[in-house]
């Protein structure tokens, strides 16, 4: 096998290109002659760049290298395939660049690599090819000067692509990023915030119930009531769901007791109002009749109703309620605080639509309801009941009155009856007027008139200026400042006693020991007896009275202020006066609250004692009851018609003016205060009656006989033992 040849892409003999297209006929010639062909490509690739044929090239550079003793690689200057650019073009540009340099790195023997080349068409056989171009020959290179190195030629630099690992990269970061936000964030959501979002989870599944509270009740001394709560229904409109006003009003008006024509406008729209009150305290029965006819936009609920058994019993004590169980006027006002209970509530999970009912398991809690506390007052609901309508009956005797009256108990202090006339129903307190609804009792301010007497001479037995048997010329009249006072039953200079002083209601008489006692004591004893200020009995808005202080005493007041008038008091202070004088000298306040009762039937806890002081002693008391009894005893004194059959009474009449802001009104204020039995009295009976026309004075002393009769033989006191004694108006 011959050796190879350095150029390992020509034949070893021939020195033309293997793998030539030609075959052994054609016109490049015949290889087994070893004649040179006629132009094939084998032959085309046999010349260099500069026109030179391979071998003449190489014969070339043999004899330069023997001459210089170098040799070259015979590739050395060549500039590499003429199709490399084509795969250049089809690698994209990187093809020139790594196949080079894997071919320099290649070892030279490649003879292996065949390339085919696709076969030119071959020309004519009479068709003459043009000789190769020839270069020509260059000067060979100085010896003494190196040969120049052929600066290489860079291949051209491809276009910048994107980097995919460099992509590859930040979207990797950019998801590690999203997903370390949302990891933070559920650690929030799970650790920080979940107390906060199970609570609003938990908030759009809670129903809650309002649990309401009964209101207390105002029950008399014996448990019976005054005032309660019952449980009721109120009837409310959704506007926004009627579909037919008339025809809902038509049909609701007879069960409700509410004209049609109020009913259609309460379910008029109003903007975006669900809710409009239809009546309140709607009894259980006609509400299930309201829920049978089942119409739209109407419902039923619960509700409370303050029913007020009575009536007008006790109304002016009592007072009354809205219809949202806040007390307006009277105790329920005065301790509406007390009364009130806390509503209670159910929360609990519920489902939504066909399934709201509660989930098992789920939250629940229950806030049980307080309710209010009862009021146990004094008043004994049968004796009150009488008081009013012996005070009704004698009112209807004059026109436009007002009157008041109450009964008290002499130890206790307890206010056993206070009637007020005008009154009213408290169930239906709309229908009255607001004077009507006063407590004229506490409210009702007064010159008291001559009932006044008994604090005066009170205060003059007790500083030892006068005696029970101390006697007095009268003279008819007397003068103080500008006013003359005068008797209704003149003396005409005679020596009287005290109780004939007080049996014909002596001015003159009264103004003589007020002179002696001096107007700094009276008006001591006055604030003694309670005056001046209110008694506290717990009725708001009770009126306090006023005392004229001794530096505004002019010279009338010096005869006005010992006989009750230039004096400003209620009926209950002075019933209050009276029981003083009536339990042995020692005041005791009057009140008419006995106990409360907390929440439904449980502790029971007394009222704070009354305030208590000695205003006489039991001996000048006793001895001013004597003088008292003398205004029921004597002939034509000015009591006789407050007499009660079988007892002993001691008391006084009185006459004055009623006051309004301080202006005397028209018309006259009549009175009669009195105690019974005068021995040993247990209850103290005042009545006041004030009448435009001055006819107060033929109603209070009967009305006063009419209501201690009842309360005497109410209470079963045994009748008094003896007579009452024998008083003489004019001891010789």
């Amino acid at each position: 096998m011959p050796p190879r040849s350095d150029d390992p892409r020509r034949d070893a003999t021939t020195g033309s290109r293997r793998g030539s297209s030609r075959g052994a006929t054609g016109r490049g010639g015949d290889p087994r002659t070893g004649e040179p062909g006629g132009g094939g490509i084998s032959d085309a690739r046999a010349y260099t760049p500069r026109g030179r044929t391979i071998r003449e090239s190489s014969q070339e550079r043999a004899g330069r290298e023997e001459r210089t003793g170098q040799r070259r690689d015979p590739r050395a200057n060549r500039s590499g395939d003429p199709f490399r650019p084509a795969l250049q073009v089809l690698d994209g540009g990187r093809a020139a660049t790594t196949r080079a340099g894997r071919r320099e790195n290649a070892p030279a023997a490649r003879a292996g690599v065949i390339r085919t080349v696709p076969a030119r068409p071959r020309p004519d056989d009479d068709e003459e090819l043009p000789p190769p171009r020839r270069r020509p020959a260059r000067a060979p290179r100085r010896p003494d000067r190196p040969a120049a190195r052929r600066p290489s030629r860079k291949p051209p630099r491809p276009p910048k692509l994107a980097e995919p690992r460099r992509r590859l990269r930040l979207g990797t970061l950019l998801v590690l990023a999203i997903f370390a936000t949302i990891g933070i964030r559920l650690v929030f959501l799970q650790a920080v915030d979940t107390p906060a979002y199970a609570g609003a989870g938990v908030d759009d599944r809670l129903t809650r119930v309002d649990l309401p509270a009964p209101r207390g009740a105002i029950l008399d001394r014996t448990g019976a009531p005054l005032a309660r709560s019952v449980e009721a229904r109120y009837v409310f409109a959704d506007p926004t769901r009627v579909k037919d006003r008339m025809a809902t009003a038509r049909l609701l008006s007879p069960l409700l007791g509410v004209p049609v024509s109020e009913l259609a406008e309460k379910m008029k729209r109003r903007g975006d109002s669900q809710f409009q009150y239809l009546a309140r305290g709607v009894d259980i029965p006609r509400a299930k009749q309201v829920e049978a006819l089942d119409l739209a936009g109407i419902g039923v609920h619960r509700d409370e109703r303050r029913e007020v058994p009575g009536g007008d019993l006790a109304a002016n004590l009592v007072g009354f309620t809205s219809q949202d169980m806040v007390g307006l006027e009277g105790l329920e006002a005065r301790y509406d605080d007390l009364l009130e209970g806390v509503d209670g509530k159910r929360v609990y999970e519920a489902g939504l639509g066909d399934l709201n009912a509660p989930i098992p398991g789920g939250y629940s809690m229950t806030t049980p309801a307080k309710p209010g506390s009862s009021l146990v007052l004094t008043i004994d609901r049968d004796l009150q009941y009488q008081v009013q309508q012996v005070l009704g009956r004698q009112m209807a005797q004059t026109r436009g009155s007002v009157g008041a009256a109450v009964v008290l108990d002499v130890k206790t202090g307890e206010v056993l009856a206070q009637a007020s006339h005008p009154t009213y129903n408290a169930a239906k307190p709309e229908q009255s007027r607001p004077t009507d609804r006063e407590d004229a009792a506490t409210s009702f301010v007064v010159d008291p008139g001559s009932v006044h007497k008994a604090i005066t001479f009170g205060a003059a037995l007790q500083e030892g200026v006068i005696a029970p048997e101390t006697t007095m010329p009268i003279a008819n009249s007397i003068t103080k400042g500008d006013t003359v006072f005068s008797d209704t039953h003149p003396a005409n200079g005679r020596r009287m006693s005290l109780p004939g002083m007080m049996a014909y209601s002596s001015n003159v008489g009264t103004i003589e020991i007020a002179d002696k006692l001096g107007r700094d004591r009276l008006i001591d004893y006055q604030k003694r007896f309670g005056l001046g200020q209110p008694t506290g009995v717990g009725m708001p808005g009770e009126a306090s009275g006023r005392l004229l202080p001794a530096d505004e005493w002019s010279g009338s007041s010096e005869g006005s202020v010992p006989i009750g008038h230039s004096v400003d008091a209620t009926p209950l202070q002075m019933a209050a006066a009276y029981a003083t004088v009536a339990n042995d000298g020692t005041y005791v306040q009057p009140h008419l609250i006995k106990e409360v009762v907390a929440g439904q039937g449980g502790r029971r806890t007394p009222a704070e004692p009354p305030v208590t002081r000695p205003v006489l002693s039991p001996d000048n008391a006793a001895a001013l009851r004597t003088i008292l009894e003398a205004v029921t005893t004597v002939d034509d004194a000015t009591g006789v018609a407050a007499r009660v059959p079988g007892y002993r009474v001691a008391g006084k009449t009185g006459t004055g003016w009623r006051l309004v802001d301080g202006v005397k009104q028209p018309g006259e204020v009549a009175s009669f205060i009195g105690m019974a039995p005068a021995e040993k009295p247990r209850y103290v009976v005042a009545v006041f009656v004030w009448s435009p026309g001055g006819e107060g004075g033929t109603v209070a002393a009967p009305a006063f006989r009419e209501m201690m009769g009842f309360t005497l033989r109410h209470y079963r006191v045994p009748p008094s033992g003896g007579k009452a004694p024998k008083f003489e108006v004019f001891p010789r």
